[in-house]
C-alpha cells in the first residue's frame, strides 16, 4: 500500500498547486527557464506519430472497460516511419531522459509542480513547440508500454510476466472501478493533445503574412510558455495516474479524488486549448485578409494592363488550387481555361437570384450568336457572387438548378472565385444585387464594366459591347416606336403599314383599364381611323400584371402581352436610362432619356399611363388621369382631331389641362452605373427630390 500512499500525497499536492492561479511569479519562473540556442527541430511528424500512439489507445481503453475484450485490433500507422527515423534518432536520447524522470519522480511520489520545471529546465535550450512535444512524446512511449503489457497479458506469455513482475491489476476484473479513472485520463490526453497541436500550428504561421509583434499573434506567443507549463503538468499528473497502478495486482484501490484531479486539469487544458483556438482563427483572419490584399492588387495589376492572352486573367480570377474551374454545359464535365483563349469574353456576374427571365433573353442572344450564319464569336462565363458563411445545400441545389439551364460556361463551384476578385467586382464593377455583364476582348482588356444594358436595348447588334461602340450606336438613335417597342409586338409593321394609330398602356387598375379601352375605342371609332391598343403592364408586379392580362384577353379589351415580353420591356427601358446617364455628358437637353424617363415616371405612380403613336415618329402621351379625362371628353375636341388629326389635337387639349396637384415617382432599382443627380418632373419639369427606398416585394 506504500504505492497507494505516494500517489495519495501526489493527489495532495497537486490540488495546492492547481488551485494557485497563473501568477507573475509562476510566469517569471517559466519563463527563466527557457535559453533556446537556435535549434531547429521538426516536431510534426514527432506530433503524428505520438497522435498515433495516444489517439490508438483511448478507443482501446474504452473498448476494454465497456465490452471486456483484451484483443488488440490490427494498428496500421499512415506515416512513414523510415522519413521520421532520421528526426528521432537525434532525440532519441532526450525523450528517453525525460521519460526517465517523470517515471522517477512519479514513483517517489514527487510535485508535480517541481518535476513539471524540472523537465523545462532539461529542455530549456529548445523551443517551447518542442518541449511540449518532447515531454509528450515521453508520455506516450510510457503510456504505450503500460498498455501494450496490460492488452497482451492474456494472450501473451512475455506480457503477462512483464505484468506479474510489476504487480500491475488486471483491467478487465476492476473495469467498473477503473472506468471514471481512464475516463478522465482519456479527456486529458486529448485535450494535452489539442493544445499541443495548436501551439505547433502557431509556430509555422507564415511570417511574411502576420507579425509575432502584433496582436493577435504577439498575445497568442504570450500565452504559449503558460500553456506549455500547464500540458508539462498534465502529462506529469498522467504519468502519475499510471505509475500509481503498479504494485496493486493483488488488492486494487483507487480514489476518486484521483480522477477529480485529472478531471480539473482536463477542464484547465481544454480553456488553455479554447482561448489558443480563438486567438489561432483571429490570425488564420488576418492571413486571409493579407493574402486577399495581396491577390486583389495583383488582380488590379492584372486587370488594367494590357495582356498577351485573356487566359491570364481568369488564372487570377479562380483559385490557384483548381486545374479545371470551368463547367460545359456542352461535355457536362469541368474543363480548363483555356477553352476561352483568344475569345471576346462576357461576365455574368450575380447571385442567385437572377431571374429565368434575364437567362432566357440571354440564352435566345447567345444561340443566335453561335448561329453557323453567324459571324459573331464570344462566350459567355457565369461567375455567382455568394455570401460564403452562409452556404448550405440548399444554396448549393439552387446553384445546380441555375447551372443546369444555363447553355453558357459556369463555374463548377462559387467558391473557386478569389475573394479578392469578388471585392474587385462590388468595389470597382459596382455589382450590388441586379446582374452585370462585364466584356473582356481577347487579350484580356475590360471594354465595358456593363454590356447588360446595351444587350437588352440592342442585342447582338452591339458587339463586341464596348463603351465606344455603344456611344456610337446612340448616336445613331432617335425617339421612335421602334426603339420602344423593338420587335415586342410582332403585329407593329403590319399596322404602321395601315397608318392606324397604335397606343401602348399600362397600370394596374382593372376599372382605369376598362374605362380607358373604352373610351379611347369610342373615340376612334367617332373619327374611323385604324386603332391597336397593346397592353403592357407594370414593372414589377408580375403576378397582378398576369391576371390583369387574363381579364384583358377574356374581355377583349386590346392586345397583351405574355410574362417574358413586359418584363423585357420594362428592364430594357431601365436599361435605355442608365446607358444614357453614362453616355450623355452635355447639359443639353436628351429627348430619349426625358421620353424614358416620363414612361418610368408614369409606371412608379398609382395610375395609368398611354402614348400613342402614328407612323414612326409623332408621338403624344399622358398619364392615366388626363388621358381618361381627355378620351371621355372626346367631344369638346374632337373637331379639332378632325382638322389636325388625332395625336396633334390630343397633344393640344392635353396642354389646355391645368394640373394643381400631381405626385410623380420614378422608382429604380440599384445597379452599377449611378443615376443623374438632377432629375426633372415628366409633369412640371421641376427638378424631382431624391429619396432611397427598400423593397421586399414577393408575389
Amino acid at each position: 500500500m506504500a504505492q497507494a500512499s505516494r500517489s495519495q500525497q501526489l493527489v495532495r499536492s497537486e490540488r495546492r498547486m492547481f488551485a494557485a492561479s497563473d501568477d507573475n511569479a509562476m510566469m517569471k519562473q517559466i519563463l527563466s527557464t527557457h535559453a533556446p540556442d537556435g535549434r531547429l527541430v521538426d516536431v510534426k511528424p514527432i506530433l503524428l506519430i505520438i497522435d498515433n500512439v495516444l489517439r490508438h489507445i483511448t478507443p482501446e481503453i474504452d473498448q476494454a472497460l465497456t465490452a471486456g475484450s483484451g484483443r488488440i485490433d490490427s494498428f496500421d500507422d499512415p506515416t512513414n516511419l523510415s522519413a521520421i527515423d532520421g528526426v528521432l534518432d537525434a532525440l532519441a536520447y532526450i525523450v528517453h531522459k525525460i521519460s526517465c524522470e517523470i517515471s522517477c519522480k512519479c514513483a517517489g511520489g514527487g510535485d508535480a509542480h517541481a518535476t513539471a520545471m524540472v523537465i523545462l529546465n532539461m529542455l530549456s535550450s529548445y523551443s517551447w513547440d518542442a518541449k511540449v512535444v518532447l515531454t509528450l512524446a515521453a508520455f506516450a512511449v510510457n503510456f504505450g508500454e503500460f498498455w501494450l503489457i496490460v492488452q497482451l497479458c492474456t494472450t501473451n506469455t512475455l506480457a503477462k510476466s512483464v505484468a506479474l513482475l510489476k504487480q500491475l491489476p488486471d483491467v478487465l476484473e476492476h473495469s467498473q472501478t477503473l472506468k471514471p479513472h481512464f475516463d478522465a485520463l482519456n479527456k486529458l490526453i486529448k485535450a494535452m493533445i489539442d493544445v499541443t497541436k495548436c501551439i505547433v500550428e502557431f509556430i509555422e504561421l507564415p511570417c511574411e503574412y502576420i507579425s509575432s509583434e502584433m496582436p493577435p499573434l504577439s498575445t497568442a506567443m504570450a500565452s504559449i510558455p503558460t500553456a506549455v507549463y500547464w500540458t508539462i503538468r498534465s502529462v506529469v499528473a498522467c504519468a502519475a495516474q499510471i505509475t500509481s497502478l503498479v504494485g496493486l495486482r493483488q488488492e486494487f484501490v483507487t480514489s476518486t479524488s484521483e480522477a477529480w484531479e485529472l478531471s480539473s486539469l482536463a477542464h484547465k487544458v481544454s480553456s488553455i486549448h479554447e482561448h489558443l483556438r480563438n486567438l489561432l482563427r483571429l490570425c488564420y483572419q488576418c492571413i486571409e485578409e493579407k493574402k486577399q490584399e495581396e491577390t486583389y492588387k495583383e488582380f488590379i495589376r492584372i486587370i488594367e494592363t494590357p495582356q498577351m492572352e485573356i487566359s491570364k486573367i481568369f488564372r487570377v480570377i479562380f483559385r490557384k488550387e483548381d486545374p479545371h474551374p470551368l463547367f460545359s454545359p456542352t461535355e457536362k464535365t469541368r474543363v480548363d481555361i483555356d477553352v476561352l483563349r483568344r475569345k471576346h469574353v462576357l461576365l455574368l456576374i450575380s447571385d442567385l437570384d437572377i431571374s429565368l427571365d434575364e437567362i432566357q433573353v440571354l440564352e435566345v442572344l447567345y444561340k443566335y450568336e453561335r448561329a453557323p450564319s453567324s459571324e459573331l464569336s464570344y462566350e459567355i462565363v457565369w461567375l455567382p457572387i455568394v455570401d460564403r458563411s452562409t452556404w448550405n445545400d440548399s444554396y448549393q441545389q439552387k446553384f445546380l438548378n441555375l447551372q443546369s439551364i444555363m447553355p453558357w460556361y459556369t463555374v463548377n463551384h462559387p467558391s473557386v472565385i478569389e475573394p479578392a476578385v469578388i471585392k474587385y467586382t462590388k468595389e470597382k464593377w459596382r455589382f450590388v444585387k441586379k446582374p452585370i455583364v462585364v466584356t473582356l476582348d481577347p487579350l484580356g482588356k475590360v471594354t465595358c464594366t456593363n454590356a447588360l444594358n446595351m444587350m437588352w436595348i440592342w442585342g447582338n447588334a452591339a458587339f463586341p459591347f464596348s463603351t465606344d461602340k455603344e456611344e456610337s450606336l446612340w448616336k445613331s438613335e432617335s425617339w421612335t416606336i421602334e426603339l420602344l417597342v423593338d420587335g415586342l409586338e410582332p403585329n407593329l409593321p403590319n399596322w404602321m403599314k395601315e397608318e392606324k394609330v397604335i397606343c401602348f398602356y399600362g397600370g394596374e387598375k382593372m376599372e382605369w383599364i376598362e374605362s380607358f379601352t373604352s373610351a379611347t375605342k369610342k373615340a376612334a371609332q367617332t373619327l374611323e381611323i385604324g386603332l391597336e391598343m397593346v397592353y403592357v403592364g407594370k414593372n414589377n408586379a408580375k403576378e397582378r400584371v398576369k391576371k390583369i392580362s387574363g381579364l384583358i384577353t377574356e374581355k377583349q379589351l386590346s392586345h397583351s402581352w405574355q410574362d417574358a415580353s413586359v418584363w423585357f420591356f420594362w428592364n430594357r427601358l431601365e436599361s435605355m436610362l442608365y446607358s444614357k446617364t453614362q453616355h450623355v455628358k452635355t447639359s443639353d437637353p436628351d429627348i430619349i432619356k426625358q421620353e424614358v424617363m416620363t414612361i418610368l415616371g408614369y409606371d412608379g405612380s398609382e395610375h395609368g399611363w398611354a402614348i400613342f403613336f402614328l407612323g414612326t415618329t409623332e408621338m403624344v402621351r399622358a398619364n392615366g388621369e388626363k388621358v381618361l379625362s381627355s378620351m371621355q371628353s372626346f367631344e369638346e375636341w374632337e373637331e379639332m382631331a378632325r382638322q389636325m388629326g388625332f395625336i396633334p389635337a390630343l397633344r393640344k387639349h392635353l396642354e389646355g389641362i391645368t394640373d394643381d396637384h400631381h405626385c410623380t415617382r420614378l422608382i429604380l432599382p440599384g445597379i452599377s452605373g449611378g443615376i443623374a443627380e438632377r432629375v426633372v418632373c415628366a409633369e412640371c419639369g421641376r427638378p424631382m427630390e431624391m429619396y432611397f427606398m427598400y423593397r421586399c416585394c414577393v408575389e
